[in-house]
């Protein structure tokens, strides 16, 4: 799957719905340094940060960094580990199994609840809800969108109530640790904290869940990497990165221009909205040559894969991390992936990116199937 139909798109087309869509490496790299022409407030719901312009942007940007420190994401690793054997010691029998539903979203659901602090009671409701977001934005409906959402809203709202009445019950986790944040001097409100936890969660589960999906269908469908990565392990995380540069887990990202601006040669109003493209970008064969080839061993420099500039994903180091364990452990307790024609692969549905079914087999270490 080449995911290429951007591949020799013009830097800057109308949508059709009044909007224009950004797919050149340079036109998207220009807009996400200049945050005073382009704007991050697209939403009319808070998203803290990344729905933020400086210096507003800055203030909570620096709350949030140390909750990705070194230290933490130290704390993190021997749960991602233990999560990881867990699952794919479960499912590497050979046998067909749906690795969507069987181990990219319970990987990144557990991660998650691991990193917050949020306990194994959590996972079954924010499946369901996640199996309910996603019916919702296959249906298009702006209700049922609103619906869920403000159900999601409604859940952490309890999580955060249960921890300030029982602070002595809960752990000092990343959430409880929010809890205790201050900004100039004050608490944090609720609607900060619902909207920076709605973003740990919700959006970081559906990229993650991607990124694994994306990750082992191209490892099964590539056996001469998967090989090289079995001798090679140190490029697991370069080769990654590299992946998920031709096929972008988050399709797309938003901006509104400030004031009138010339992009791509195009003149454009002050209030245009702007869907940025990460993998058309990433695909740009003015920066990346051969862009569709997977080469591990390509400068990472250009790669959008986890945004630039003032607004790149503060989790980053949390998800290569995370990613690299995965499939680390994957290639560590399999002797061969490869795919399933019992079940089959289909692609996410639009805006999702990846998949929404994928068939594989993760044949184990012994011929003979695990216990």
């Amino acid at each position: 799957m080449t995911h290429d139909s951007t591949l020799h798109a013009a830097p800057l087309t109308e949508d059709g719905a009044g909007g224009w869509v950004v797919t050149g490496h340079a036109e998207v790299c220009r807009i996400l340094a200049d945050h005073d022409t382009f704007s991050s407030r697209v939403s009319r719901h808070l998203a803290v940060p990344n729905g933020m312009d400086p210096p507003e942007h800055s203030r909570y940007r620096a709350l949030i960094e140390p909750h990705f420190s070194a230290a933490r994401m130290a704390e993190l690793a021997p749960r991602c580990q233990a999560i990881c054997d867990d699952l794919v010691g479960t499912l590497a029998h050979g046998d067909a199994i749906e690795a969507m539903a069987g181990l990219a979203d319970p990987f990144a659901l557990r991660l998650q609840c691991a990193f917050l602090g949020w306990n194994d009671s959590r996972h079954t409701p924010l499946q369901d809800w996640i199996q309910q977001k996603n019916a919702a934005v296959a249906s298009g409906d702006p209700q049922a969108l609103e619906a869920v959402a403000h159900s999601f809203d409604t859940t952490i709202r309890t999580i955060l109530a249960e921890r300030r009445s029982r602070s002595d019950a809960f752990p000092d986790d990343i959430t409880t640790a929010l809890l205790h944040s201050t900004l100039d001097g004050q608490p944090l409100d609720d609607a900060v904290l619902v909207s920076i936890l709605r973003n740990w969660t919700v959006g970081e589960l559906g990229t993650i869940a991607a990124s694994a999906g994306i990750l082992l269908h191209w490892l099964a469908t590539h056996p001469d990497l998967q090989s090289a990565l079995r001798r090679q392990p140190e490029d697991i995380t370069a080769a990654n990165d590299e992946i998920l540069r031709i096929h972008a887990p988050l399709p797309s990202n938003r901006r509104i221009t400030t004031r009138a601006c010339t992009l791509a040669g195009i003149d454009l109003p002050a209030g245009a909205r702007l869907t940025l493209m990460w993998g058309a970008a990433n695909r740009d064969a003015s920066v990346f040559d051969a862009p569709l080839e997977c080469r591990p061993a390509r400068s990472p420099a250009a790669n959008l894969l986890y945004g630039a500039g003032i607004h790149a994903c503060p989790g980053a180091g949390m998800s290569r991390m995370a990613l690299d364990t995965l499939i680390r452990t994957t290639l560590a307790r399999t002797r061969h992936i490869e795919p399933a024609r019992a079940i089959e692969t289909q692609p996410a549905s639009s805006p999702a990116s990846g998949f929404a079914l994928l068939g594989l087999h993760l044949h184990p270490l012994s011929p003979e199937k695990s216990a």
